[in-house]
């Protein structure tokens, strides 16, 4: 017989027991929807850059937090969403997925592949937005990041952990430069992440196939926001580039990102931040638009062993109108970087190429970035360049030169022609040092202009067959082997060459 006391017990002890079991989820109204923007009532514990989800199951961005709403940038298609859908919070910051299984892949700002190889296996995310390292966690740049151009390893050298800033107009190669330096990086230990924003797609495909066609694409990640991607994708592209970088950094690994370009991301966030009825300043760029870009490239640095030793170098570019490098965006960004590498339209239709303008060129970290050969052999060069620009602009009115004056025109066309460089052919730094010493010293001042590029290639080729070994000392000990042994080897060069 069951004892009515009992089963009051019993019952006691489940109600005391009892965990409600129901899933609670704040959700909102949408208010308004258009131009890839909505706003929605109801959601008053929505966080700043939490993702939102839409009954379609289109993802959305917390970005203005209102008293009676909430501002959202939608992240995919929204042409079915109606004013009075049902928006959900996810309780999530927005995060991209992270790790090595994207390297070789071309992804989407999302982290989602767009390349059509498959799935990308790896549970690893980082939220996009991240604190930059501090002061204290923070090395000096004083390693090499080798470009392989002779123009910028020897005028505007680049460390790693630092920020180098690449400017100028439509068509003068700033994309070249840095497919170039990620090209360089092969056996490099370096990681290198690409950000396309903005660019047409049929312009990234052949970047991505320059890459893979050069065994690039193996240690490099591309993430692509097309012109034709809404601009929340454009404005968050190198964001999410930026925190893959810092997963490898905080492993201890050194990462090269290339950013571009930041002119189009700033015009999408003023798109995005006008549409969202933010105060417009300045060319109608949102007062916040320089904090835009120092957050993210403060995120690049070369960090003390204790956080992995690793470093981010950045390479953002900047289009300029004309030439004018006092624009809003361009002087922000200026400001931000660690120097630049400007380069010049004239310069490029003439046939100098790549097209840097050297004057105008800088490099904040300069000669801590370059190894003791380099150093040696590049020290005369930038004054051996503006001294001949001078010249050659003051001899254009009158015929009649000293020796002195014909010999600096001569050294410095020589030094023009030695610093152009083939596409998509960077060379190692122990053969930079190598023609650039034969410069400095005096060894192409009898070799006929035209027949730079000959010598030089001949020059390389024969250091190959009978002098490696002193190619080796630059390569191993960074210093210049003994200077007798050198000029003895490249007199040997000429001696045996149509260049005597």
């Amino acid at each position: 017989m069951i004892n009515a006391q009992e089963i009051s017990a019993l019952l006691k002890q489940q109600i005391a027991g009892f965990q409600p079991d129901f899933d609670y989820t704040e959700t909102g109204v949408v208010t308004y929807i258009g131009d890839g923007i909505a706003r929605a009532q109801g959601l008053d514990n929505a966080m700043s850059g939490e993702l939102l989800v839409f009954e379609n199951g289109t993802i959305g961005m917390a970005q203005n937090l209102e008293t009676n709403d909430v501002g959202i940038i939608i992240l995919g298609e929204f042409t079915d969403i109606r004013e009075g859908s049902v928006v959900r919070r996810t309780g999530k910051i927005m995060e991209v997925p992270v790790g090595s299984a994207l390297i070789g892949r071309v992804i989407n700002p999302l982290g989602q592949p767009v390349d059509g190889l498959g799935d990308i296996r790896t549970i690893k995310t980082r939220p996009i937005e991240y604190p930059a390292p501090g002061v204290m966690q923070r090395k000096s740049v004083n390693e090499p990041l080798q470009t392989g151009l002779k123009a910028i390893d020897a005028l505007v050298p680049i460390g790693r952990g630092q920020r180098e800033l690449i400017i100028g107009d439509r068509q003068t190669g700033k994309t070249s430069v840095a497919i170039d330096a990620i090209l360089n990086q092969k056996g490099q230990d370096m990681i290198c992440i690409y950000v396309a924003i903005g660019q047409k797609e049929s312009t990234v495909r052949t970047q991505v196939e320059t890459l893979r066609q050069y065994g690039a694409l193996d240690y490099t990640i591309v993430v692509t926001a097309s012109a034709s991607q809404p601009s929340p994708l454009l404005f968050l592209a190198p964001y999410a580039g930026v925190a893959m970088a810092e997963e490898f950094m905080y492993e201890g690994k050194h990462v090269l990102i290339v950013y571009d370009d930041l002119s189009k991301q700033a015009v999408a966030y003023r798109e995005l931040s006008l549409l969202l009825r933010r105060p417009p300043g300045r060319e109608a760029y949102p007062g916040d638009v320089f904090y835009l870009h120092s957050r993210l490239l403060e995120r690049s640095a070369k960090v003390f062993d204790e956080l992995g030793g690793g470093s981010i170098t950045a390479l953002p570019f900047i289009e300029t109108q004309a030439g004018d490098i006092s624009a809003y965006i361009a002087t922000n960004v200026i400001s931000i970087t660690d120097g630049q590498i400007f380069l010049k339209d004239d310069l490029f239709n003439s046939g100098i190429r790549p097209a840097i303008d050297a004057g105008s060129s800088v490099s904040r970290v300069g000669g801590s970035a370059q190894i003791k050969a380099m150093k040696k052999v590049a020290g005369t060069l930038r004054i051996d360049l503006a001294s001949y620009r001078e010249l050659e602009a003051f001899t254009q009115f009158g015929s009649d030169l000293d020796a002195a004056t014909q010999a600096k025109l001569n050294r410095g066309r020589r030094t023009v022609e030695v610093l152009k460089q083939p596409l998509h052919k960077p060379l190692p730094v122990e053969k930079q040092v190598l023609i650039l010493y034969a410069l400095t010293n005096g060894f192409l001042d009898s070799v006929p202009i035209g027949d730079i590029l000959t010598f030089e290639e001949e020059l390389y080729a024969y250091f190959d067959l009978h002098y490696d070994n002193l190619l080796d000392t630059i390569r191993t000990t960074k210093d210049l082997p003994d200077t007798d042994d050198l000029n003895a080897a490249i007199q040997a060069f000429k001696d045996q060459s149509v260049f005597k």
